[in-house]
């Protein structure tokens, strides 16, 4: 795993380096494996970065794009993770149908959709079930609890190792996630993290001993890059802890 800390001055500068790495990825992933997998995060982090790639200038019929974990509500709901990106992203740019692969969240029972959208995965990358695959970017935000996609401390998402997605719980109310062996599989994971509430998760995530069960971020650690882009106020204190 390659790890890497940048700290940017502002939220601006954070969404300008964020963009131009994923640019990066994504020009790579088209030149080596003719098409990119994309797994995003929600909350109002990204959204102006998913607001600057509706501008870009891309192959969208080879860009596959995907949730690393969603809210139980439909995609009509003001809190749908999926509903967000459509507007202010996806619906701006000529991406095909097929190519957005939003998690289930009108099925009977939260297991169900992640059962399904288990399924949904491993047939686009043509694996058997049980197989791992490989995303070229997982995107990912970090709660002032530490908690990273919707794997939140003490829950029994955390300890999921079986299967690719499964139903976290935010005070009791039913989540879907990507559980850690599937981001792990990534080939670049890019944390997205603003706001000086979130500095003390981070000196907890990134201290030499510590709990993933307590700080779930922790529990990140990719086969790939491992890149945490931070704003001024989030990175005080960290580029010793960090090193």
């Amino acid at each position: 795993m390659k790890s890497e800390v940048r700290i940017c001055p502002d939220r601006q500068a954070l969404v300008d380096t964020a963009y131009t790495l994923i640019l990066e990825r994504v020009q790579t992933s088209l030149a080596e494996r003719q098409s990119c997998s994309i797994a995003l995060s929600g909350g109002s982090t990204p959204q102006p970065l998913y607001a600057a790639l509706a501008l870009a200038d891309l192959p969208w019929d080879r860009i596959h794009i995907f949730w690393g974990d969603e809210r139980y509500v439909l995609a009509s709901h003001p809190d749908s993770n999926y509903g967000m990106t459509r507007r202010v992203w996806l619906d701006l740019v000529p991406i095909p149908a097929a190519n957005v692969h939003p998690i289930p969240t009108d099925l009977a029972q939260p297991q169900l959709a992640a059962d399904e959208y288990d399924r949904q995965i491993t047939a686009h990358f043509g694996l058997e079930s049980g197989s791992i695959p490989v995303f070229d970017i997982i995107l990912l935000g970090m709660g002032d609890d530490g908690h990273t996609a919707s794997l939140f401390p003490h829950t029994a998402a955390l300890s999921v190792v079986d299967r690719l997605v499964t139903v976290g719980d935010k005070d009791g109310q039913p989540r879907l996630t990507f559980t850690f062996p599937l981001i792990n599989h990534a080939r670049s994971t890019i944390f997205l993290i603003s706001g000086a509430s979130k500095q003390s998760a981070l000196a907890a995530v990134f201290a030499p001993t510590g709990d993933v069960s307590a700080y779930p971020s922790r529990g990140v650690k990719p086969q790939g890059e491992l890149l945490w882009l931070l704003d001024a106020p989030d990175g005080e204190g960290l580029e010793l802890l960090a090193s």
